[in-house]
């Protein structure tokens, strides 16, 4: 067994795969992900083959230097490249509601990993106030502490190592009597996405695109899609890797499983031993534990959270304010500092939501040992669900 490349510091095993709905690159965290590398088997350890390694593939596993590599992919070589170090500039797109209020979570906690912020808007008017907004918040006489943030026009928006898209159409109205507000925004929200996946593809853009705007594990994967096809329409492969892509929305549905976990003792395991995992929206199940799960426990537990965004629009308000800063703000923020975090990766053709990180070998996701047969039938269902969409 030695169909592998020295690189980097790391070893990169070559696998083969779906030019399109195979995995691209990822970090390996258990032998028998080499035989079994694009199902949602790379989740538990249980499901996986047996596999013996050889002395340096079990070495660079074991240092966390090992990496998959799809080479079946045109481009696939790109997944060779060194990830860069150092702080980032992050870009956004669009500056709304939720665009503000994740801009505020990022200029006050990202002054460690974020060099400087862009914001770029249809709006001159939104842009120029924020930036006003913005240059005025700082600690006194420390003025460097938090990330600057400047104006960027659209020919430089992608002049930058993460682009965080929250462009989107329009939100239903609160009492417009929509119930799956995410859904009814994706046509016009993915017209919105093609258009810039193009500009992404033209930019040669390296770097990552977090999708924000609803429904953010669609959207995730029209981007990845859109970008790699020609002027013609054709898929070639030469635009975002699929692992430069990810999903950001599974953060709040965590963080709201944690809200009623807080508040119902029949919910207290999912502080501890809980998970989250799938869409942000239909086909989002919440484990309520690990080692002791309870389908119907979880089934509760899932309903509440998939139906807070409603409860607060039944209070009169959109509910913004936590999904721009659980998960974008703060799960941006652990993305860049190389800590887990809850998102939407590309596995098994579509962007599931999981716990992961990134390393400088590549996206991992977390591994357990076992996971429950019937947990595991809800993670099949998601992945379902999102391969109807798109």
């Amino acid at each position: 067994m030695n169909d592998y490349i020295e690189k980097n510091g790391n070893l990169y095993y070559l696998v083969d795969g779906d030019p399109v709905l195979g995995r691209g690159s990822f970090r390996v965290n258990h032998p028998g992900q080499l035989a079994d590398p694009h199902s949602l088997n790379v989740l538990d350890a249980s499901r996986l083959p047996k596999m013996d390694l050889d002395g340096k593939l079990s070495a660079a596993l074991a240092a966390g230097r090992l990496t998959v590599v799809n080479r079946s992919r045109p481009n696939w070589e790109r997944a060779l490249e060194p990830p860069k170090t150092g702080r980032k500039r992050v870009h956004i797109l669009a500056i709304g509601d939720v665009g503000s209020t994740l801009l505020t979570g990022l200029k006050l906690l990202g002054g460690d990993v974020i060099d400087r912020i862009g914001i770029c808007d249809l709006s001159e008017q939104l842009t120029a106030r924020w930036e006003f907004e913005m240059g005025q918040v700082s600690l006194p006489w420390d003025y460097g502490a938090f990330p600057e943030v400047e104006v960027v026009d659209a020919e430089r928006l992608f002049d930058c190592d993460v682009l965080v898209f929250v462009a989107s159409k329009g939100i239903p109205p609160v009492g417009s009597g929509v119930r799956d507000v995410r859904m009814a925004q994706f046509e016009s929200n993915a017209a919105i996405v093609r258009h810039y996946a193009r500009i992404a593809r033209k930019k040669q853009f390296r770097g990552l695109w977090a999708a924000v705007s609803d429904p953010v594990d669609p959207l995730a994967k029209t981007a990845y899609l859109e970008s790699n096809r020609d002027e013609n329409g054709v898929w070639d492969g030469m635009g975002l890797l699929p692992e430069q892509v990810q999903g950001y929305g599974l953060g709040v549905m965590n963080a709201r499983a944690a809200y009623y976990a807080r508040r119902d003792a029949r919910f207290a395991a999912f502080l501890t031993d809980g998970r989250a995992y799938g869409p942000h929206g239909d086909g989002l199940w919440i484990a309520n534990s690990l080692s002791d799960y309870d389908d119907d426990l979880s089934r509760a537990l899932t309903e509440a959270t998939v139906t807070a965004n409603l409860k607060m629009r039944e209070l009169g308000f959109k509910p913004y304010v936590a999904p721009a800063l659980s998960s974008g703000a703060l799960s941006l923020l652990l993305t860049l500092r190389g800590e887990w975090h809850c998102g939407s990766v590309f596995l098994d053709g579509v962007y599931m939501g999981c716990k992961n990180r990134y390393t400088p070998a590549g996206i991992e996701t977390e591994l357990l040992p076992s996971i429950p047969d019937a947990l595991f039938a809800h993670l099949e269902d998601a992945a379902s669900i999102l391969k109807e969409i798109i």
